[in-house]
């Protein structure tokens, strides 16, 4: 298994300890043995799925997971938006991400469809304060000034966080940076808080002390979308091959849940960071990851980030978010 390493940000990192994982054989699901024949007729499929450091390709052997009757080509991204650009182009077939890419991308017309949702955690997305900050609510953040990621959940969290106390981003400063420019700007002083996301949070608060001042519980959804070219869907056997690569998914999802200490161990040697770091994030989770089919409520989340995003000015026109969405999908109980 080969995979392609390019550049990557550790947020993505962390939508990927979500998207991060696959699920057991059909052998294992009780369905025949021939299923895994040298004669299968999925023998001649390749997959080219869309990865970032440490997700579900790091974890398969793990899980038990990575005897496939078909190919997988594994391509590391940086982020949810260039996923949709490679499922675009043909040079995908599929790949997780936020709830928001999808959404920008139907202004230009090259929507991928949403097949599954992987529920993950929403405390790893948080609203960052120096160690010692005099701030105390969202409220204080008026004529501060706050580092966010663009087009991102940290963009769309702290729209909301605002909107609750009656703001907007034009009562504040709002500095849109990548998410390693932040930590450095956030780390030398330049910023009063940062939301952000992911490895980000233990890094900053190992290294500075820095303080969360809110989490994204009660604002983010906590749903990262499966994303598939649509072309790929048109294909019988390389659908038969995605339906059971997230099969596949969620039984390493299910494993990276049940196995904290080696998951961590290993995420640790994978992005050089200190175990330590991510047995804090997996303590303080706000649920354990799970793939599940798509449901009413996860097209009702989307569209209410399309809603808010519009009515925020980021978005110049009111989009329906429900086409984007494929129901043909189903997963067995682990």
């Amino acid at each position: 298994m080969k995979h392609t390493h390019g550049q990557f940000n550790r947020r993505d990192f962390l939508t990927a300890s979500s998207i991060a994982l696959g699920a057991m054989g059909l052998s294992s699901l009780g369905l025949p043995a021939l299923a895994f024949a040298q004669a299968h007729p999925l023998a001649d499929v390749t997959l080219s799925v869309a990865t970032y450091r440490g997700q579900d390709s790091y974890f398969t052997d793990d899980a038990g997971t990575s005897e496939r009757p078909y190919k997988v080509d594994f391509a590391e991204f940086a982020g949810g938006n260039l996923i949709v650009e490679a499922l675009a182009s043909g040079s995908l077939d599929i790949g997780g991400m936020s709830e928001i890419p999808p959404i920008f991308s139907i202004q230009s017309h090259r929507e991928p469809r949403l097949i599954a949702v992987l529920q993950g955690d929403v405390n790893n997305q948080v609203i960052l304060i120096p160690k010692d900050s005099k701030l105390e609510s969202v409220a204080q953040l008026k004529g501060k000034r706050v580092g966010y990621v663009r087009s991102t959940t940290s963009h769309y969290f702290l729209i909301k966080a605002l909107k609750e106390q009656g703001l907007t981003l034009n009562d504040i400063t709002a500095v849109p940076l990548t998410p390693q420019d932040g930590f450095s700007a956030f780390q030398s002083g330049q910023l009063d808080a940062w939301v952000i996301y992911g490895v980000f949070i233990q890094l900053a608060k190992f290294r500075s002390g820095a303080r969360v001042l809110k989490t994204a519980l009660g604002y983010l959804s906590g749903n990262y979308l499966i994303a598939a070219r649509p072309a790929a869907l048109e294909d019988p056997l390389r659908k038969q091959a995605i339906q059971d690569y997230l099969q596949r998914e969620a039984r390493t999802l299910e494993w990276m849940n049940n196995n904290p200490e080696p998951w961590a161990a290993k995420s640790a040697q994978l992005l050089g960071v200190d175990k330590a770091v991510f047995l804090d994030m997996y303590n303080n989770r706000s649920q354990p990851y799970r793939m599940i089919e798509v449901n009413d409520q996860a097209i009702a989340s989307q569209q209410e980030v399309a809603d808010l995003f519009f009515n925020a000015g980021v978005l110049s026109e009111r989009l329906d978010v429900s086409p984007l969405w494929d129901r043909q999908f189903k997963l067995l109980p682990l």
